[in-house]
């Protein structure tokens, strides 16, 4: 039997919103890179994941370790993304504050 050497790609692929998942798992990237950047182990992070694979986990943590500077723009970008939508979230409930604050003066006034 021979071995053939051949490159492959890494277990990843864009979802509709724009993350990286590992395999056909719903993991995203991030939780993966975040977990081994905490210390945690190839086989920690496939236990904590169960729907994805060891093998899926060392090749994804293979291709960040060989393409940190890429990963990270990536990780920068969501954390980005991520703090847009939580300040549009957060200025949505001060809207609510408010509007709870006018109908509970609305209620008291008509009592």
């Amino acid at each position: 039997m021979e071995i053939v050497l051949q490159a492959e790609a890494p277990p990843l692929r864009w979802d509709s919103s724009g993350g990286l998942r590992i395999g056909k798992s719903r993991v995203l990237l991030e939780l993966v890179v975040h977990a081994f950047e905490d210390g945690a182990t190839p086989e920690a992070i496939a236990q904590r994941y169960p729907a994805t694979t060891l093998a899926d986990i060392y090749s994804v943590l293979a291709y960040y370790l060989r393409h940190q500077e890429e990963i990270n723009a990536y990780l920068a970008k969501r954390k980005q993304k991520a703090e847009t939508v939580r300040r549009r979230i957060e200025s949505g409930q001060q809207d609510l504050a408010e509007l709870r604050k006018r109908l509970l003066a609305r209620r008291d006034a008509i009592a």
